[in-house]
C-alpha cells in the first residue's frame, strides 16, 4: 500500500469560454485565480487555475477552456461530481447567492451525514459544497464572501463507473480506507491527509459512457509532497501492472499520468515548486505566464488570447 499520497492536488476541466469560467470561479464562487498560463499542448488555449491564496495542493480546480468546444456528455468513466468544503451553517448562504446568480441545478441534500448543495458550472459541470466542522484551511474571501462561508477547498470528488471493484482495491492500494456506503456511493477516505480527503465511488451499471467536451472533468490529481514521493509511488503503480508517464514537468508541480480500470486518468502531482516559483504571492494570476519553448513566441500567443478581466 502506497503511503505518501496525502489527498487531491487539483481537478483540471474543461470548458467553452475562458472569460465565463473565469467570471463564474472568481466571481460566483469567490476563489483567487492563482495562475493564468497556457495549455502545453496547445498554447492557444489558456490554462486557468483557481484556489485558495497560494494555490495549496487540495484547493486548485483548473481548466482548459478551448473556444465553442462541444459540451460533454455525462456518464461513467468520469468524475462525475467535484465537491468543496464549507464551514457548517454556510449553505443557506450559498443557496441564496448562487440563487441570485441563476446557477443552474441547485439541489439540497444531505450526504454521509453532512449538508451538501449541488449545482451546475457554466457548462454543466457537477459541483457540490459539503458543510464541514473541522475544516482548518485558511479561506481566500472576496467577491462578498466573508471567511465564515468562504470556501476551504476541496472536501474531494465523486467517481461515476459501471464497476466499481477494481477502482476500490486501486485506491485501497493508493492509501484511501472505505468510510461507509449509502445506495449505490460507496464513500473512501485517506488518513491523516491535506483535508481534500474523500473520493466516492458511484456505481451505475447500465449509464452510457461519458463523452469529454465542455463541462467534462480532463483529469484528477493526487497530492505528493516531492519528486522523491513521486518516484516511489510511479515505480509502485509500474510494478502492479499500472502503465504510468514519465515524470512531466509542469512548471508549477510536476506530474505523472495513468489510465485508471474505470476509465478515470487520474495524475500524482507534487506539492513543489508551487505557484510563487515565478509571481510574487500577491500578485498571483495576474500576468500570463508562458513555458519557456512559448516564451519567444509571446506577442502571437497574446493575440490569439481572449482577455479575461475587464
Amino acid at each position: 500500500m502506497l503511503t505518501r499520497i496525502t489527498g487531491l492536488h487539483h481537478v483540471t476541466s474543461m470548458a467553452a469560454d475562458a472569460r465565463q469560467n473565469n467570471d463564474f470561479f472568481t466571481g460566483k464562487l469567490g476563489l483567487r485565480r492563482v495562475k493564468k498560463t497556457v495549455n502545453f499542448d496547445d498554447p492557444g488555449v489558456y490554462h486557468l487555475y483557481y484556489g485558495d491564496e497560494a494555490g495549496t495542493p487540495g484547493t486548485v480546480m483548473t481548466y482548459f477552456p478551448f473556444p465553442h468546444m462541444m459540451q460533454g456528455r455525462p456518464g461513467v468513466g468520469e468524475v462525475g461530481e467535484t465537491q468543496f468544503s464549507v464551514p457548517k451553517g454556510a449553505l443557506p448562504f450559498w443557496r441564496e447567492r448562487l440563487a441570485a446568480e441563476k446557477v443552474a441545478g441547485l439541489e439540497q441534500d444531505v450526504t454521509f451525514g453532512a449538508k451538501r448543495l449541488r449545482f451546475r458550472g457554466p457548462d454543466g459541470d457537477g459541483f457540490a459544497l459539503i458543510e464541514a466542522d473541522d475544516d482548518a484551511r485558511t479561506p481566500w474571501t472576496g467577491a462578498g464572501i466573508g471567511d465564515a462561508e468562504a470556501i476551504r477547498g476541496f472536501a474531494g470528488a465523486r467517481l461515476r463507473l459501471r464497476d466499481t471493484g477494481a477502482m476500490a482495491e486501486l485506491l485501497g492500494f493508493m492509501g484511501y480506507q472505505k468510510a461507509g456506503a449509502e445506495g449505490d456511493v460507496t464513500r473512501y477516505v485517506i488518513g491523516n491527509g491535506n483535508g481534500a480527503d474523500t473520493i466516492d465511488l458511484e456505481l451505475l451499471p447500465e449509464a452510457p459512457l461519458a463523452r469529454q467536451g465542455a463541462g467534462s472533468v480532463h483529469h484528477i490529481a493526487f497530492a505528493v509532497p516531492d519528486r522523491a514521493a513521486q518516484l516511489e509511488v510511479r515505480k509502485a503503480l509500474m510494478d502492479t501492472g499500472h502503465q504510468v508517464t514519465p515524470v512531466i514537468d509542469r512548471d508549477y508541480f510536476w506530474a505523472i499520468y495513468f489510465r485508471t480500470p474505470g476509465g478515470v486518468l487520474f495524475e500524482v502531482a507534487t506539492n513543489e515548486p508551487g505557484f510563487d516559483r515565478d509571481e510574487d504571492t500577491a500578485h498571483l494570476g495576474e500576468a500570463l505566464k508562458l513555458p519557456g519553448r512559448y516564451e519567444p513566441y509571446r506577442q502571437r500567443i497574446e493575440e490569439q488570447l481572449e482577455p479575461l478581466d475587464p
